[in-house]
């Protein structure tokens, strides 16, 4: 297990779609300990696999005391009606926090390192890790949910900052 560099926005496989994991091998059990010992440390609440360098699909999270992964993870279900818009932030654009609209309420399907089914669920702060980190897998920071007038701000905060 390693605690891993995490990758800042810029880089190139921040905005690469990752992989499927198609076989549970050495690497990938070691890909899942880096992603637990990652994002074990105060603040963090999830990590996705672009975020250390690996373009799989596979992310952690690290809510309300509890830690967890899973691999090849889809978005299933979100609430229609019930919206939050709070500060959001990322390990990838360190120090910064801008409002970003998520659903109140999401549930992710996946599977584990035995190949059976996971299922995530959450409303608010797990909710919004669930769909945070789905994006990274997809290339895809939290800066792109921006509304415009915001995004700007952001991206010259970005410039400015990193």
């Amino acid at each position: 297990m390693a605690l891993r560099e995490i990758r800042i926005v810029g880089d190139p496989v921040l905005r690469t779609p990752c992989d499927p994991v198609t076989t549970i091998d050495d690497r990938v059990r070691s890909l899942v300990e880096d992603l637990l010992e990652t994002v074990d440390v105060e603040g963090r609440a999830g990590l996705a696999a672009n975020q250390i360098g690996v373009s799989l699909r596979a992310f952690s999270w690290n809510i309300d005391d509890e830690i967890g992964y899973v691999l090849n993870p889809v978005i299933v279900e979100v609430s229609e009606d019930e919206y939050q818009d709070g500060d959001e932030g990322c390990l990838s654009v360190p120090g910064l926090w801008f409002p970003t609209h998520r659903a109140w309420y999401a549930r992710v399907v996946g599977t584990d390192l035995d190949g059976r089914e996971v299922v995530v669920e959450g409303t608010e702060l797990m909710a919004r890790c669930l769909q945070h980190e789905v994006d990274h897998l997809d290339g895809m920071l939290y800066l792109d949910r921006l509304e415009r007038s915001v995004r700007k701000k952001a991206m010259r905060a970005v410039r400015e900052h990193l």
